[in-house]
């Protein structure tokens, strides 16, 4: 199922390609129409805060009410469209933006990542993992990598991807083979990771906003899927490493296109130098931490004594940002990138030039989910919504599986986690804690949902680059051909993580530092 002539070899002469290309050329017709009728995603929050104003209007004349599970308390739509609620629309509508829990810890993030980048730190060390690795295990390394590399924001695809083709070609293998495996863990296994990334705190921001629709105390802190992550990347690791070797792989056989191998220059010695240092930046704030957090009293333990309430927990972006940024302006001094003060901030202001089009999607995403606070109309929903669930007598499996399938159907027509978490939190967070489960587990769950489509997703927005990438070792190969590559990817990943998240919730265990499974309506504060 390719439409890749390099592949032509593999196909059963009795089979018509012609058919097959038809039946995927009509399937991606009907996915790119579908997303590119969407408008922008900021439009489209503009849209649905509008529709909140006008629902809020239409709910309070109706009298749509709820009665508050965990206090009686009688809820009713709030009318955003009388004098009150356009007041109230007009004086919050900066705070509502400069207040939006996901923005500052985004900024601050990517201000640290973009040293790190801009310094080539991040190149360097991925040049460096993938150029040492054994050849039993490259796959593996290949795979892995890309897991590792989404936690630097887009570094992944526009380094390690099309990297990862000529490191196959010049070991006498298919460059697609190689770039496929890339892509699936940088983008299938996007919710996976050993590193807390710029996504982790974005999205538990948004967990966090939704919560307070019901409970105004609720925090989720962005290691609230730490643990899950964790276990989550030798899954996929391993998963990708099987299906790229066992499936993938023997479609394609050997390379015999007209691009010639290149050579992959390892590191030079200012390189390797740079490197080094890195590493020792990094020893230093490990030791340094470590000071603060092992000995009884130590100044970095919370005001209780405890690890979980730590500052190095509860303000991770901020030792983030400060690990990253120092890590890549030792590299950047010794290997000549960085100057003086001068060229460091401008690597923060690079960075900062790619969150462009996240600022303007955040301002109007930021006002629907005030709108849906302020109307009720949110809370209002999640009760009657896990009323209905309660009825059904479904149980959390079934109910989370159901959850992860909806994420991966709707990430094929809208590609941004954070737009799509931002609709779907206020309305699924509050509907999960009400029944018992925690904003924390619906994220995770979310996450899973989000990750394992987006390998065959048209609308993820590094999509037409792998396409690029592909057609540079066959000018034939396109959307079919991506898709036919990764559908075994994606089944594995959604059944292999599947899995991962029952065995999760059979065994109670915590998705993350102090971030538990399990809800307790009466903690709630009201929102």
């Amino acid at each position: 199922m390719t439409d890749s002539s390099s592949s032509k070899e593999n196909q059963n002469p009795k089979e018509s390609p012609k058919k097959k290309r038809g039946f995927i050329d009509i399937f991606l017709n009907i996915l790119e129409k579908g997303g590119n009728a969407l408008p922008h995603p900021a439009t489209l929050f503009a849209l649905f805060a509008l529709s909140v104003l006008v629902m809020s209007a239409v709910g309070f004349f109706l009298s749509w009410d709820a009665t508050h599970p965990a206090t009686g308390e009688v809820i009713e739509v709030k009318n955003l469209l009388s004098g009150e609620g356009i007041t109230l629309i007009i004086e919050e509508m900066v705070n509502n933006f400069t207040g939006f829990a996901p923005l500052g810890v985004v900024l601050v993030a990517m201000l640290g990542i973009g040293i790190a980048e801009t310094s080539g730190l991040i190149g360097a060390f991925i040049r460096l993992l993938v150029l040492s690795a054994p050849k039993k295990i490259l796959t593996f390394v290949i795979v892995l990598t890309g897991i590792l590399a989404n936690a630097a924001s887009d570094i992944g695809y526009v380094l390690l991807i099309p990297l990862a083709g000529v490191i196959f070609q010049a070991m006498g293998r298919h460059p697609f083979v190689g770039m496929a495996a890339a892509f699936a863990g940088v983008s299938g296994g996007f919710s996976a990771n050993v590193i807390i990334g710029s996504i982790d705190p974005l999205l538990a921001g948004l967990s966090e906003e939704a919560a307070h629709i019901l409970d105004e105390s609720y925090h989720v802190n962005p290691t609230a899927n730490y643990y899950f992550m964790v276990a989550s990347t030798f899954l996929v690791a391993f998963l990708g490493t099987w299906i790229t070797e066992k499936i993938v792989e023997p479609r394609f056989g050997k390379y015999n296109g007209d691009v010639e191998k290149e050579k992959i220059e390892p590191l030079n010695k200012k390189e390797k130098k740079g490197l080094l240092w890195s590493l020792a930046v990094l020893a230093g704030w490990i030791i340094l931490v470590l000071s603060g957090l092992l000995p009884e009293g130590g100044i970095l333990r919370g005001s209780d004594g405890g690890l979980i309430t730590s500052p190095v927990i509860t303000g991770i972006i901020a030792f983030l940002f400060l690990v990253s940024a120092t890590m890549g302006i030792v590299y950047g001094a010794i290997n000549g990138v960085f100057k003086n003060d001068t060229d460091v901030a401008n690597g923060m202001a690079i960075s900062l030039k790619t969150l462009s089009h996240y600022l303007v999607l955040v301002f109007f995403a930021a006002q629907f989910v005030a709108y849906f606070r302020w109307s009720n109309l949110g809370l209002i929903l999640a009760i009657t919504g896990a009323e209905t669930l309660v009825s059904a007598n479904m149980g959390v499996i079934p109910l989370m599986i159901m959850f992860v399938m909806l994420a991966a159907l709707i990430n094929m027509l809208m590609g941004s986690a954070s737009a799509k978490w931002a609709i779907m939190a206020p309305i699924f967070v509050p509907i999960f804690m009400i029944l018992g489960y925690s904003p924390e587990l619906s994220q995770a769950v979310f996450r899973i949902g989000d990750s394992v489509t987006n390998i065959i997703s048209p609308m993820m927005s590094f999509f037409a680059l792998i396409i690029a990438y592909f057609q540079k070792y066959d000018k034939n190969a396109g959307m079919g051909t991506i898709i036919a590559t990764m559908i075994p990817y994606s089944i594995a990943f959604f059944i292999g993580w599947s899995i991962l998240l029952i065995i999760w919730i059979l065994t109670g265990l915590p998705l993350g530092p102090g971030a538990e499974m399990f809800y307790d309506m009466s903690s709630a504060t009201g929102g």
